[in-house]
C-alpha cells in the first residue's frame, strides 16, 4: 500500500511530533510503503520510509514562531498538495494531519485518491467550547497564541478539511463521539489507536522501599487537563495524609494562580517540565488525569506500560477499563476520584491486580499493534 503521509510540523520532535514519528515507523513495520512529506525532520525514520521537507533546506528551517504557524501550516498545505499532483500516479491512500490539509484533500479529490485525516484531538468546536467553558468558570484567561483559545479562521479551515476528507481517523471513542454527535456519519469516522513502546515505557524492579503512596500527573497542566479536579480529589482523599502528588509539566501562570491554595501543601510537589517521564512513571503508584476533553490521553498507556495504575476521566481512552487496568471517573466527578486515591493508597491488593490488568496489555497496546491496525486501514480504504 503506497502512501503520502502528510505532516506540517518537526517529526519527532515530542508531543504529537513524536506520535507522527511513531505512527510512520509502525505502519511502514507492517508493510505500508510511505512517503512522508514533513515540515521537518528531527528524528530521522526509518530507511524504508522516503522523507521530504517541506519547511527545511538541510540545516535551515523556517521559523514557525517568526513566520507563524497557520502560514507555515498553509505553505506545508500547498507544497504537498502541489507534490501529490505530480506524482498521483504513484500513491494510493493519502494521510493527512489537521489544519494542513485542505489543499491537499482538494487534490486527492480531483485525481481519484482516498483521504485519511488524522484527529489528534476531539471536534475542534467541541474542544474550544467546553474549554473556554471551564476556563471561565475558573477564572482562567487563556492566552491568544493558547492551543484551545477560540480561532475562528482555525476552526473554519479545519472543518472544511472534516469535510472534504473521505475518513476521519479518531484515537479513541470518546474524540469518534464528538464527531458523530456533530452531525458526520458513521462511516466517516475510523477507529484506530496511539500505541506505547515498551523499549522506553517499563516497570521497574520493584525495588522501591520507601513504601510512601505516590501519585503522578504528567502533561501540560492546561485548564483541559483537569489538574484543578485532581489537586481537590487529592486534598479530600486519604492519600494526602501521608502520600505525596507529584506534578510534572509546565502551567500556565494565570492557571496556576487559580491553583495556588492546593498547590501550597507539602504533599504536592512541582516538578515543572521534565524529560525523565518513563522513569517518574516507573516510580509512581497512580496516574492521575481528570481530563475534560482529549483525543488520546497518550500518558495513560504509557502509564500502563510502566506498571503505574491509570486514575483517569472517560475522555482520555477506554482502553483505560475500570476496574480491570485501571480506575475511570466521569468527567469532573471530584468525590469519585476521591474515593479512587484513597483506595488506592488504602488498598495495596486492590492496586496490584489493576497494575497487574495494565501490563497484561502492553502487546496490544504497543506501537506494533497501532501500526498493524492504521496499515489494515490503509488497505481497506484505497
Amino acid at each position: 500500500m503506497r502512501v503520502l503521509y502528510s505532516f506540517p510540523h518537526r517529526i519527532g520532535a515530542g508531543r504529537i511530533c513524536t506520535t507522527a514519528w511513531y505512527q510512520v515507523n509502525a505502519a511502514a513495520k507492517a508493510g505500508a510503503e510511505i512517503v512522508a512529506l514533513v515540515g521537518s525532520v528531527d528524528k530521522p525514520l526509518p530507511d524504508d520510509v522516503r522523507a521530504i521537507e517541506t519547511l527545511a533546506r538541510g540545516r535551515a528551517r523556517l521559523p514557525y514562531r517568526v513566520v507563524g504557524s497557520q502560514r507555515m501550516f498553509r505553505l506545508h498545505d500547498r507544497i504537498t498538495a502541489s507534490w501529490l499532483r505530480r506524482h498521483r500516479n504513484e500513491i494510493d491512500v493519502v494521510h493527512v494531519w489537521p489544519s494542513a490539509a485542505f489543499e491537499t484533500i482538494a487534490v486527492a479529490r480531483d485525481v481519484g485518491i482516498p483521504t485519511l485525516l488524522e484527529r489528534p484531538n476531539a471536534h475542534t468546536r467541541f474542544a474550544y467550547d467546553v474549554v473556554k467553558a471551564e476556563a471561565e468558570k475558573l477564572g482562567v484567561e487563556l492566552p491568544p497564541d493558547h492551543e484551545h483559545a477560540y480561532k475562528p479562521d482555525v476552526l473554519a479551515r479545519e472543518e472544511a478539511e472534516f469535510a472534504g476528507a473521505d475518513k476521519l481517523l479518531c484515537p479513541s471513542e470518546f474524540t469518534a463521539k464528538t464527531f458523530r454527535d456533530a452531525g458526520y456519519p458513521d462511516d466517516q469516522v475510523v477507529r484506530h489507536f496511539y500505541g506505547v513502546d515498551p523499549a522506553v515505557f517499563h516497570p521497574a524492579d520493584d525495588s522501591r522501599t520507601d513504601g510512601q503512596f505516590t501519585a503522578i500527573f504528567v502533561g501540560v497542566a492546561a485548564v483541559r487537563k483537569g489538574l484543578h479536579y485532581a489537586l481537590e480529589a487529592w486534598h479530600r482523599s486519604t492519600a494526602s495524609l501521608h502520600g505525596r502528588f507529584l506534578i510534572a509539566g509546565e502551567m500556565l501562570p494565570d492557571y496556576r494562580r487559580v491553583l495556588a491554595p492546593m498547590l501550597d501543601h507539602p504533599s504536592v510537589v512541582e516538578l515543572g517540565h521534565r524529560n525523565d517521564v518513563p522513569e517518574l512513571l516507573r516510580q509512581a503508584d497512580v496516574l492521575v488525569l481528570p481530563s475534560i476533553e482529549e483525543g488520546f490521553g497518550l500518558v495513560c498507556t504509557e502509564a500502563m506500560a510502566s506498571g503505574c495504575v491509570p486514575l483517569v476521566s472517560d475522555a482520555c481512552t477506554e482502553i483505560c477499563a475500570n476496574g480491570v487496568n485501571a480506575c475511570v471517573h466521569p468527567v469532573g466527578d471530584v468525590s469519585c476520584l476521591s474515593a479512587q486515591l484513597s483506595l488506592m493508597a488504602e488498598d495495596k491488593a486492590s492496586r496490584q491486580l489493576l497494575r497487574a490488568g495494565g501490563l497484561r496489555m502492553v502487546d496490544e497496546i504497543s506501537w506494533d499493534a497501532a501500526g498493524v491496525r492504521l496499515a489494515e486501514i490503509y488497505a481497506a480504504n484505497a
